[in-house]
C-alpha cells in the first residue's frame, strides 16, 4: 500500500477540489444503475418550486441574536434544531438562466423561526404533514448556505413531488479542517437518529428518502446501522431510497457498515467515480486506503448495494459531485427514489 505524506498544497488541493462545483455537461448515451437506463429528466415543476420552503435539521449551534444570516455556524450545538427556510427560487427566464452562470440559482430568503432542544424533531415531523421527504445530508467543507442551496438545486432537479429536507451537520466549511469536520459527522448520529426515529413512528405515514454525499455518507451509514439496531424493521420499513453520492468512506469500513444492514442494504445506491479527484486526495489523508466512492464496481455490487459508475460522466478535473451538475447522474438519484415507491 502506498502511503503518502500529508502536506500544505494537498489540504489546498483537497479543499479545491471538493469545494468547487464539477462543471459537466450531459454526455450521449445513459448511465446505467444495475437495473434500467436512465432517460432525461421530465421538464416539469418540483414542488419545491411551487412552494419554496426547505425543512432543515440541524446539530450546528444557532447564531446569535436570533434567526438572522448567516442563521447557523460552524459551532456544535447542544442537540437538533428546526428551521424552516424560505428560499427564492431561480428566475426561469432566459435572461435569468444566462446570470445565474455569475449570480447562483437559489438563495435563502428567510429563516424566520428556529426551535432547539427536545421538540426540534416533533416540529420537522409536523411540517413534512405525513408526506414523502427528501433529505440531504451534505459533505466536507460546507456551510449551512451552501448546504441549503444544494438540497434546493438537488430536489428541484429530480423534481422531487414531496417535502425537501436537509440534515446539516456543523462543518467548519474550511480547508484545514478535514478531521473537525469527520468529527462533527459523528458527533451527529444520535441526533440524525432521533430525527429518523421521529419521523418513522409518525402515524401519517411518507416514505423518508436520503441522498448523502461525501463525508455526509458516512453519517448517514452509521445512523442506518444504529437505526435498525434500536428501532428494527418497523422504522427501516419507513426508509425509502438511500442514494451515496460519491461516499468518502474507508471501503473496509464501508463494507462493514453496509453488512450490519441485512435485508436493508437493497435500499442503497452507490454513485462511484474512479476518477473522483477529491477521493484521491481523500485517500491520501487516510494513509492511501481507497474510499468507497472511487472503488471498482464489481467490489461494490459484492456487497449488494446497488451501483451508478459515473466515471465517464465528469467532463471536469473535480467530478465529485455530479449528482448536483449532470442531468443522467440525477436521473440516477430520480430512478431510486421511484423504485422505493414515491416522491418523484
Amino acid at each position: 500500500m502506498l502511503r503518502q505524506p500529508l502536506t500544505r498544497r494537498s489540504l489546498v488541493r483537497l479543499g479545491g477540489l471538493m469545494g468547487v462545483a464539477a462543471l459537466s455537461p450531459a454526455l450521449g448515451g445513459c448511465i446505467t444503475d444495475g437495473l434500467t437506463t436512465g432517460t432525461a429528466i421530465p421538464e416539469k415543476q418540483s414542488a419545491l418550486d411551487v412552494m419554496p420552503v426547505l425543512l432543515v435539521a440541524t446539530t450546528r449551534k444557532p447564531v446569535a441574536n436570533g434567526p438572522r444570516a448567516p442563521y447557523f455556524g460552524s459551532e456544535r450545538g447542544k442537540g437538533l434544531s428546526f428551521a424552516e427556510v424560505r428560499l427564492s427560487p431561480p428566475d426561469r427566464s432566459l435572461i435569468g438562466k444566462v446570470s445565474s452562470v455569475v449570480t447562483g440559482d437559489w438563495t435563502i430568503g428567510e429563516v424566520p423561526k428556529i426551535e432547539s432542544g427536545a421538540g426540534a424533531a416533533d416540529a420537522f415531523a409536523q411540517a413534512a404533514l405525513g408526506r414523502d421527504v427528501l433529505i440531504y445530508v451534505h459533505g466536507y467543507r460546507e456551510s449551512f448556505e451552501s448546504a441549503a442551496i444544494s438540497a434546493a438545486r438537488l430536489s428541484d432537479g429530480i423534481r422531487f413531488r414531496g417535502v425537501s429536507g436537509l440534515f446539516t451537520w456543523p462543518s467548519a466549511a474550511a480547508t484545514f479542517d478535514y478531521g473537525y469536520d469527520r468529527e462533527s459527522a459523528l458527533y451527529s448520529r444520535d441526533a440524525f437518529e432521533d430525527l429518523l426515529k421521529t419521523l418513522a413512528s409518525s402515524p401519517s405515514g411518507g416514505r423518508i428518502h436520503i441522498v448523502a454525499h461525501s463525508m455526509g455518507t458516512l453519517l448517514t451509514l452509521e445512523t442506518l446501522r444504529m437505526l435498525r439496531a434500536e428501532a428494527g424493521e418497523a422504522a427501516m420499513a419507513r426508509i425509502g431510497a438511500v442514494v451515496l453520492a460519491a461516499p468518502d468512506i474507508d471501503f473496509d469500513l464501508f463494507a462493514n457498515g453496509v453488512r450490519r444492514l441485512g435485508p436493508d442494504v437493497h435500499k442503497i445506491t452507490v454513485i462511484s467515480s474512479t476518477n473522483d479527484r477529491a477521493l484521491e486526495l481523500s485517500s491520501t489523508i487516510a494513509g492511501g486506503v481507497v474510499r468507497a466512492g472511487a472503488a471498482d464496481r464489481a467490489r461494490l455490487e459484492e456487497l449488494g448495494v446497488r451501483v451508478a459508475d459515473a466515471s465517464d460522466y465528469g467532463g471536469g478535473l473535480i467530478n465529485h459531485d455530479l449528482f448536483l451538475s449532470n442531468p443522467e447522474v440525477q436521473g440516477v438519484v430520480k430512478r431510486s427514489i421511484a423504485r422505493a415507491g414515491g416522491g418523484v
